[in-house]
């Protein structure tokens, strides 16, 4: 109770926090937030042009595939990117006045879902252009959504903890980003380079996991309920021990800040 009480009277910090994050974000930049729309756009156009005639079979619909891969994985990539440089970044913040430090990785993270919401714009414009069409299973992509906030939640308070004691935990996510990227499909049809007994090796990444309900979602199809309740325990387990990490260590910050 003492937690969520916490929670509350900061929760207007928390709101400025998210609104300084892309602020800065886009503080040099002529588009600013346009740029959330016209990034994963042209991203979307190179990679549908590249693999479309290898992978895609010239399917009307593969940008949209591509796209929903896409954004997902970018949100998570950011924003657990973010969340691991967010407490070393606040430093100065943190030995001058008090606020509960959880609020600066959770802040982050936030501040990359709002963006990753207002990007769904341009997938929406691009599936109607292409023939994707809105049907009832689009109300289950709400399940993803949640998914990957949960999921990048954790993540980024456990890197965010790694990183205060730990720099170079920085530049090995970088290269676990990668691999988590291929391990996606993010730009190619799983059941086009992998056969049924290796695509075990995508399954067990949870992010592949929401990913693909994400897609069932969008493009009409039946949820798979065993990716979506991995997902889900992977996500609030990743949480459970972010956030247990993270108060356990979290007088100690200051020593090493």
């Amino acid at each position: 109770m003492s937690v969520v009480k916490t929670f509350g009277k900061y929760r207007y910090l928390l709101a400025e926090l998210i609104k300084k994050d892309i602020k800065l974000k886009y503080r040099n930049s002529y588009l600013g937030v346009v740029w959330t729309l016209l990034e994963p756009l042209l991203t979307m156009v190179v990679l549908t042009l590249v693999f479309s005639s290898f992978l895609g079979k010239g399917t009307r619909d593969f940008p949209v595939y591509i796209l929903t891969g896409r954004l997902l994985y970018s949100f998570f990539s950011n924003g657990t990117k973010a969340a691991l440089k967010s407490v070393r970044s606040n430093a100065s913040m943190i030995k001058k006045v008090y606020v509960p430090k959880y609020m600066y990785p959770f802040s982050t993270v936030l501040s990359g879902y709002v963006m990753f919401l207002i990007s769904l714009i341009v997938l929406a414009v691009v599936a109607i252009v292409r023939g994707v069409y809105p049907t009832m299973q689009l109300f289950w992509i709400v399940v993803p959504l949640l998914q990957s906030l949960l999921l990048a939640t954790g993540v980024g308070m456990i890197l965010a903890t790694m990183a205060v004691f730990f720099r170079d935990v920085e530049y090995l996510w970088g290269v676990a980003l990668m691999l988590i990227m291929y391990a996606s499909g993010i730009f190619y049809r799983v059941e086009d380079v992998m056969s049924a007994k290796n695509a075990w090796i995508f399954k067990l990444n949870p992010l592949y996991a929401i990913i693909v309900n994400f897609r069932n979602a969008v493009f009409g199809h039946p949820m798979d309920f065993q990716a979506m309740w991995y997902a889900f325990g992977v996500g609030a387990l990743s949480l459970l021990i972010g956030v247990f990490v993270f108060y356990k260590k979290q007088d100690k910050f200051i020593l090493y800040l």
